[in-house]
């Protein structure tokens, strides 16, 4: 066997079903949430949101009060910026959240994981987004070595070729996230042979 079908069977077998973590129920929500979520933990974001999107909607986004706003979703990082952001990104939808990477790119805050994200959640477009838990891994067994993510997202597609991106990108985020942490527990880890991490 591979490495990389290595990796790929041992991600299915411990994360058979797996999905975005930030809680939304309309596509311009989980926008929003996903360019909340830059520095902060999910958990934290969807502690916010929920109270965010209980009080408006997209249309009511548009004329809110940025200190209202601000107020709300406080408790994430750089909330200052944010508020302004998730009224701006409000006001130039039209509606809806189309399937642009371009136009995505062109929101406040909104920046390539961002897009890969949303495009791959949404309309399950084959990208990966490299957050910091998708780095780590990457580095750790081998993959990529670089603190450019547009360098580790091109590798990664190379190396995973032909393989399920959207289901693999969540793959290697929960992975990061829950698993092959920070300080990692690598005792029942079956990628221990093409780990560069030491126990």
């Amino acid at each position: 066997m591979t490495n990389r079908d290595l990796i790929i069977s041992y991600l299915d077998e411990i994360i058979p079903n797996p999905r975005c973590e930030l809680n939304y129920s309309k596509d311009y929500e989980l926008l929003i949430a996903t360019m909340l979520s830059a520095q902060t933990k999910d958990k934290r974001v969807n502690e916010v949101t929920s109270v965010l999107f209980r009080k408006y909607d997209l249309n009511s986004l548009k004329t809110a009060s940025v200190e209202d706003i601000k107020s709300i979703i406080k408790p994430v990082g750089t909330y200052n910026k944010k508020a302004h952001n998730v009224i701006e990104i409000a006001k130039r939808l039209d509606g809806y959240v189309p399937n642009d990477r371009d136009f995505l790119e062109s929101l406040p805050g909104v920046g390539r994981k961002t897009a890969n994200v949303v495009l791959a959640t949404l309309y399950d477009e084959p990208y990966i987004a490299v957050d910091t838990h998708v780095k780590r891994v990457s580095n750790r067994l081998k993959i990529c070595k670089s603190d450019d993510v547009f360098k580790i997202e091109n590798a990664l597609y190379k190396y995973f070729k032909g393989a399920n991106f959207n289901r693999l990108h969540h793959q290697l985020v929960l992975f990061g996230r829950h698993y092959c942490k920070a300080i990692p527990d690598c005792t029942n880890c079956k990628l221990q042979s093409i780990c560069k991490k030491k126990i």
